[in-house]
């Protein structure tokens, strides 16, 4: 899997994609929660001694976009209330927390490492890997992270969330400039 750090910088970026002018606290906070919550199932795996191939083992049910459809309305039924159910600001809403809980298991999938993701749960539990894997997948304990295989990890990071990330922030900053849009 991708660092927390990097799920989150995917939510930064998404979120300059989304909103335009002032952000609010609330959004950028369920933006990034959003977009790590997936990784909440180590606390099975690791506390609760739930098994890797479980239905809720890491990288299962968690990390599929069906969890990422139910997480995405649940979200915006709480924190996003005066929006009218069904209305088109709800449905973009819907759509954006979607995309940045799908993104979890899609750059997981991206991972070299690991058992795969379950993307089709909750219709099947088989695991399922990206035939392109260019992410290191990092160490799920602390100590190993703090070491030379921790640095390898943001260093492939770096290259493959991290830039094409900012990149996308800077052309929206630009694009958003007053100069760009009078020539």
């Amino acid at each position: 899997m991708p660092t927390i750090i990097s799920h989150s910088v995917v939510a930064v970026s998404s979120a300059y994609g989304f909103r335009s002018g002032k952000i609010s606290l609330k959004f950028w906070i369920l933006s990034i929660a959003c977009s790590i919550l997936p990784d909440a199932d180590v606390i099975g795996y690791r506390w609760l001694y739930i098994p890797s191939y479980d239905f809720f083992g890491h990288r299962g049910f968690f990390h599929s976009p069906f969890f990422a459809a139910l997480l995405s309305v649940i979200i915006v039924f709480i924190f996003y209330r005066k929006e009218g159910i069904f209305s088109k600001q709800w449905w973009k809403y819907v759509l954006y927390f979607f995309i940045l809980a799908a993104s979890h298991g899609i750059l997981d999938a991206l991972t070299n490492g690991g058992n795969g993701i379950a993307l089709l749960s909750p219709f099947t539990n088989e695991r399922y890997f990206f035939p392109w894997t260019p992410i290191e997948v990092s160490p799920l304990s602390i100590k190993a992270f703090l070491s030379q295989r921790g640095l390898t990890v943001l260093k492939s990071e770096l290259l493959w969330i991290w830039v094409p990330a900012f990149l996308i922030i800077a052309f929206l900053k630009i694009k958003e400039r007053p100069s760009f849009h009078n020539k």
